[in-house]
Order: structure tokens, then C-alpha cells, then sequence
């Protein structure tokens, strides 16, 4: 007479399975605007890039670095069937620098691309969708190593879009101010304002500062301490 099988062993009940960690959610508008401010990167580090001597100076300089802080600021449009025109700018970021490509001018446009391009400079930003989708349709050329850090943060959790405001003050809690009224400036004017220099500089420069903060940035390619 054969043995009874041992009997199965229980399983846990899902009362006793360790519940999951709740999900990371990010600062309110207002929890943002009360913390201390994020210091802006300063206009003499800014570059502006709008002739054949600015662009090869600028291609010297970008080319020393791997990993780019990567945004474009395009004309805005006001009407329901008006097609955008843009990128009408482009930005890319050190860790101590950028530079803001106005791609109206042959030389600006043609390294803009060749840079865009480039498989060997990862360029990290916030929303990068409808910046490539216009690339594409204007250009026909498709961006490469292109990291858009919302995915870095879905990776730890959150579920809502996260752009660079609100990274920054999870990173660093520190408060990036972004003026509404640049925003919707002409972008594609031949001499861009102050104003319109820092703004478009330090989208890209803030995404590079926080793809530092998130350890994504290489040792090696920080470009030394950012300025004060």
C-alpha cells in the first residue's frame, strides 16, 4: 500500500504578502514656488550662435562633450489650422555653457543638423516628442541619442509627466523659474533678446543639471563645476 502524498503547502494569503510602496508624487505648484530658487545659468556663459564664426567656435566647443542638455523653441502659432514653422531655435547645454542655434542662418542650421544627428552626443531633455516630430517634418532627419528624462522618472515611479520644473525641485528642491511671456515671444527673429537667450539656455542647461542630480551623466563628461 503506497504512502499518502504530503499534503500541498499553503500558500500566503495576500493579506500577509508585503504591500507595495506607494507611488512617488511630485510637488504641487505651490510646494514648488515656496522652495529656494534654482540659480539660473548666467548670460556670459550663454552663447549666441548666428553666423558661418559663431558656428564653427561653437562646434570646437560642443563636440568636447558627450552629454547635452537638448530643448527648441519654436514661433508660437495662435490660430486652430496654423501650421508651426519651427524649430526656428535649437539649444544644447554643458555642464558650464550653452549654446542657442538660430536656424535661420545656413552655417547655424547646417551644424544644428549634423549635431542632431550625431549618435555619439546623447542629448537629454523634458517633452522631446513634439521637438523631434517638427525636426522631422522640417528636416526630414530623424534626432539620435535622444533621452527624454520623463522616462527616467517613470522608472522611479511616478506616474504624471514630469517636466523640468518640477525635476528640478524634486532633484535639487530648488524652484526653476520659467517666464510665461518669453515663452510665447518670436522665436524666429533674427536678434534674439537677453530675455530669450536665458530662457531657451537654461531649459537645456537644466535638464543636463538634472540628469547629473539622477546619475545619468558620466564623471567624465561633467565640464567641470556649473557657475555660480
Amino acid at each position: 500500500m503506497s504512502a499518502n502524498p504530503p499534503p500541498p503547502t499553503p500558500r500566503p494569503s495576500r493579506a500577509a504578502e508585503r504591500p507595495r510602496p506607494p507611488r512617488p508624487q511630485p510637488p504641487s505648484r505651490e510646494q514648488i514656488a515656496a522652495l529656494p530658487p534654482f540659480a539660473p545659468l548666467p548670460l556670459a556663459h550663454i552663447h549666441r550662435v548666428n553666423s558661418a564664426q559663431a558656428a564653427a567656435q561653437a562646434a570646437g566647443q560642443i563636440r568636447r562633450h558627450a552629454w547635452l542638455g537638448f530643448d527648441t523653441e519654436s514661433k508660437p502659432t495662435f490660430h486652430k489650422d496654423e501650421r508651426s514653422t519651427g524649430p526656428h531655435t535649437l539649444q544644447l547645454a554643458s555642464a558650464d555653457a550653452a549654446w542657442v542655434f538660430q536656424l535661420h542662418q545656413g552655417d547655424c542650421l547646417a551644424l544644428a543638423l549634423e549635431l542632431l544627428a550625431d549618435a555619439a552626443l546623447t542629448k537629454v531633455g523634458f517633452g522631446l516628442d513634439g521637438d523631434k516630430r517638427l525636426i522631422r517634418e522640417r528636416w526630414g532627419i530623424e534626432p539620435q541619442a535622444v533621452l527624454d528624462l520623463d522616462s527616467a522618472f517613470r522608472r522611479q515611479g511616478y506616474r504624471q509627466s514630469i517636466g523640468v520644473k518640477t525635476a528640478v525641485a524634486i532633484v535639487f528642491g530648488q524652484c526653476f523659474t520659467k517666464s510665461r511671456k518669453q515663452s510665447t515671444t518670436n522665436w524666429a527673429t533674427p536678434v534674439l533678446s537677453e530675455g530669450q537667450l536665458r530662457y531657451a539656455a537654461n531649459d537645456a542647461w537644466a535638464a543636463l543639471r538634472v540628469a547629473q542630480g539622477l546619475g545619468l551623466v558620466p564623471a567624465h563628461d561633467q565640464g567641470g563645476a556649473p557657475p555660480g
